[in-house]
């Protein structure tokens, strides 16, 4: 449920057990009050951060309150060159040619549903119950909106945020950073805990101390990777599986990402997450937008098992669409380490034979299927049935496994290409390479540009 309190000014967002206040500003800044287990009063004035002194060093930002300095408030959105020292989730070169940006409430919408992105994949509810709001903040010198969306999954616990940025200038602005969502609470000795590590070594968990400065969470792969996963923890010390206060933060996104907890020496935590800033740069024209990934954010006053528990429950509910939405995965066989790429169809049936017995359900054939496609040197792009290890073929073979009482399933990578191929003779344009650079390869394969049409017309076709 979200409501807006004009008395005061303030937005409460709840859940079935959590709340998360914010206030707009005499200035126009949104105010972060509160985020945790759910109230039955939201005390604004004993919740929010005090600001009962001048701090030295620091910028008032404007003179009729000398206790207004964006460094010392809790925000939940920051920009640069007003006194805010921390980490701002935006920079932008803006239309007048300077990083300075300031961006104040003008206004907001309460929509009854979610609010689909336009460009790129955004969580959803069939059950009529999520609540969006849509807050859109101006720089006005520069003529630039700012839009962001907080959207209510009440069941679950989670509220998702993204944001939009909108250049009405006639000038272009040059974005180096636009992260989906800011957050600053106080610190509760928090750790950060984030799931790393790399190939067949995946999700090992680690746990920091907050300390001053930032502590960053990052992929440059291209992808989310097997890295450094995306989503993250704050935990206080004494949160186990069952007790303690537990935040979560992921993204909708598996591109370049970046999670971010400061602590500033008023003991604070912004936290952050979006696109990775590294080597990130996208201009917008007059009237030009662009949309953050989608944020996702939890909390749990049950340990890590209640913040878990939170996550399945918005992945099943929202994310996951589909057949098999709402069903159980079924067990599975890959035959990638049995054969690598040496097999043959009798060796495919007999092994999917015991897999049967073992009580397998679905027998997915790996790589090695194709033609050429006898090591990871060459092959990869082209995608006719290999005759020598299949004679009759994918069908008549996926056929036998489904007589067993399995499913089939098979691999593919159409997103990759080896340059030893069929595909990559005929439409080496296809490959993503830099004009006057040798391409480096990673398992003898190059990335499909899949921004253009005509490979992306292949891959259906094939």
């Amino acid at each position: 449920m979200i409501r807006f309190d004009e008395k005061e000014n303030v937005f409460i967002l709840e859940t079935q057990n959590t709340g998360y206040v914010f206030q707009c500003t005499t200035f126009g800044h949104l105010e972060h009050i509160y985020y945790g287990t759910k109230l039955n009063n939201y005390s604004i004035d004993s919740l929010r951060l005090k600001r009962t002194a001048t701090v030295g060093s620091s910028i008032v930002y404007n003179q009729d309150d000398p206790l207004y300095c964006l460094d010392l408030l809790a925000l939940e959105w920051s920009g640069i060159g007003r006194g805010d020292y921390r980490y701002s989730p935006a920079e932008i070169k803006m239309p007048d040619g300077s990083f300075v940006c300031d961006f104040q409430y003008q206004s907001h919408t309460l929509h009854d549903h979610t609010v689909v992105a336009q460009t790129l994949p955004t969580a959803y509810s069939e059950d009529g119950t999520a609540q969006t709001l849509e807050i859109t903040l101006s720089d006005e010198s520069n003529n630039t909106l700012l839009t962001l969306y907080y959207t209510v999954f009440e069941e679950s616990n989670v509220i998702t945020r993204r944001a939009m940025l909108k250049n009405c200038n006639q000038n272009r602005l040059t974005m180096r950073r636009l992260l989906s969502m800011s957050l600053d609470m106080p610190n509760r000795s928090f750790e950060m805990i984030t799931f790393d590590g790399g190939w067949i070594k995946e999700t090992h968990r680690h746990d920091r101390r907050i300390q001053i400065g930032m502590t960053v969470n990052a992929s440059t792969t291209g992808a989310s990777s097997n890295k450094h996963n995306a989503g993250f923890l704050l935990a206080t010390p004494t949160a186990t599986e069952e007790t303690g206060e537990v935040y979560g933060f992921n993204l909708v996104y598996s591109g370049n990402h970046m999670g971010v907890a400061e602590l500033s020496d008023q003991q604070t935590v912004r936290v952050l997450i979006g696109i990775n800033p590294h080597c990130f740069e996208w201009e917008l024209s007059e009237g030009e937008f662009f949309e953050t990934p989608e944020a996702v954010m939890t909390y749990s006053a049950n340990g890590y098992n209640g913040m878990s528990a939170n996550f399945h429950s918005f992945i099943n509910a929202n994310i996951v669409r589909g057949d098999w939405k709402g069903k159980e995965r079924p067990v599975l066989l890959n035959n990638w380490e049995a054969h690598f790429f040496k097999f043959s169809e009798s060796k495919l049936f007999h092994l999917a034979k015991s897999a049967k017995k073992l009580g397998v359900e679905l027998f997915v054939l790996d790589d090695g299927w194709f033609e050429g496609r006898n090591s990871d040197t060459a092959g990869l792009g082209d995608y006719a049935v290999n005759r020598k290890k299949l004679p009759r073929g994918i069908a008549h073979f996926s056929r036998r496994v489904r007589k067993l009482g399995m499913s089939f399933g098979l691999w593919f990578e159409p997103e990759m290409v080896n340059t030893a191929s069929r595909l990559y003779a005929e439409h080496p344009e296809f490959a993503v390479t830099l004009n006057g650079k040798a391409p480096t390869l990673g398992r003898n394969q190059l990335v499909l540009d899949l921004c253009n049409p005509d490979c992306r017309d292949y891959i259906v076709r094939s």
